[in-house]
């Protein structure tokens, strides 16, 4: 357990956790609405929101704060994991759309006969499910592959993933792709054959992207404190003095890639119905650069840092956009640099500054 955290990180980690699972949903669910101490469908929507970033947050620290891997095309494979749940959505919309056909209301509109190849058995959850971590774990592994194997990294490395989600977003744009094109899925009725408005399968949502953030942080956490976790490290400070120790940092680097891959396609999965929305936008490289931004800010190397970050951009944007919306990307740009070159570990290697200073 101590190998984790220590007893003042298992304390605060099990009081968020009783705040996701048990203060939550009972001001949620049980508190009337009229009582200030409410807790509307907003705030659960957002928060839900913001939780599914953190998990991809934490994927991010994994392969650039502990191997040196820094992606600028993560919005990719959050927003292929999306799209993949998406799918079993919007086939469990059967005949309520606005045409009363057993097709989503895109497909009707440019009059297709048949459901392409690729929304073969989607109406089930388990394929859903298995599509959500199995094509994104294909498409990060053969495109690292090749790339780790030729020794691409640095600055070209990250460039390269960023063609990579922009040529992705393009081509999910083109109606022709069957995705609904720049609309993407929307309008959800049902998961699972339950309504997904109700205010109990919000909660329910709610409840397992917390769970799933928790999940994430605790495996990082064993991935890197372990072996393995040591020898990323080292691939991270120095790959060639790796390389003469024996080590074929190509697997390394690869699993781990793969593994944030995956991370990100859950949080994904998880966005979709919590927010109603996907579309080509998600892929868009200017997401990608901002989740980096989370972990620059809130301390990469760190795991729980990446967490505060998400939150503490996404919460201002939320708040910031309602005022000021053409604003809000000078705004980002401007805390990056001032991160960049006045907390270089984040706000957690701020607090941590402070905490010694006092001790």
């Amino acid at each position: 357990m101590t190998r984790f955290f220590g007893p003042r990180g298992w304390t605060i980690l099990a009081a968020c956790a009783a705040v996701v699972f048990v203060v939550f949903p009972v001001l949620n669910l049980v508190v009337p609405p009229t009582s200030a101490f409410h807790l509307s469908a907003f705030w659960v929507t957002l928060i839900g929101k913001i939780m599914c970033y953190a998990i991809v947050a934490v994927a991010m620290d994994l392969i650039w704060g502990y191997a040196g891997i820094l992606s600028l095309g993560h919005g990719l494979f959050f927003a292929l994991g999306g799209y993949a749940f998406g799918m079993y959505l919007m086939r469990q919309i059967g005949a309520d759309g606005q045409y009363r056909m057993n097709m989503p209301d895109f497909m009707v509109f440019l009059d297709w006969k048949e459901f392409p190849w690729q929304w073969w058995n989607t109406e089930h959850f388990w394929w859903a499910a298995i599509l959500v971590l199995v094509v994104p774990a294909l498409l990060a592994y053969v495109f690292g592959y090749f790339a780790f194997r030729s020794r691409v990294k640095g600055v070209y490395f990250s460039i390269i993933t960023q063609a990579l989600t922009f040529a992705a977003m393009l081509l999910f744009f083109r109606n022709n792709t069957g995705f609904g094109g720049n609309n993407g899925f929307t309008d959800f009725k049902r998961i699972l054959d339950i309504p997904i408005t109700t205010p109990e399968t919000r909660m329910a949502l709610f409840a397992i992207t917390g769970a799933a953030l928790i999940g994430t942080l605790l495996l990082g956490r064993f991935i890197v404190t372990s072996r393995y976790g040591r020898v990323l490290a080292a691939i991270r400070d120095s790959e060639t003095r790796v390389l003469f120790c024996g080590y074929d940092t190509v697997h390394y680097k690869l699993f781990v890639w793969t593994l944030s891959a995956v991370l990100c396609a859950i949080a994904g999965a998880l966005y979709v119905p919590q927010v109603g929305i996907i579309n080509p936008s998600e892929m868009s490289p200017a997401n990608s650069i901002e989740i980096a931004i989370w972990v620059a800010m809130g301390g990469r190397g760190t795991l729980v840092g990446p967490i505060i970050g998400a939150f503490l951009v996404n919460g201002g944007k939320s708040v910031f956009t309602q005022y000021f919306p053409e604003f809000w990307l000078y705004l980002l740009g401007l805390v990056f640099i001032l991160v960049t070159l006045f907390l270089p570990a984040g706000v957690l290697g701020l607090l941590d500054r402070w905490r010694r200073k006092s001790t």
